[in-house]
């Protein structure tokens, strides 16, 4: 059984620490400005060269803090 290219491409992106923006804000079914935010309020932005990379294991825990018990 053979997995489509699509298929591995979009298991690769969920495995990545860094990601810019746009792919952040698909990964974790988020607008983009509500993702920059949420990015910048969790302080996993890293600014490199005038390019903006999250890290998504500050972020997750980040978001672990909104959890409703």
């Amino acid at each position: 059984m053979g997995y489509k290219r699509k298929d591995v491409e979009q298991t690769k992106q969920y495995a990545k620490k860094f990601v810019r923006y746009k792919e952040g804000a698909e990964k974790y079914s988020l607008g983009l400005t509500k993702f920059q935010e949420l990015a910048k309020e969790a302080k996993a932005v890293y600014k490199i060269d005038g390019i903006a990379l999250v890290n998504c294991e500050i972020f997750e825990k980040f978001l672990e803090s909104f959890r409703e018990y």
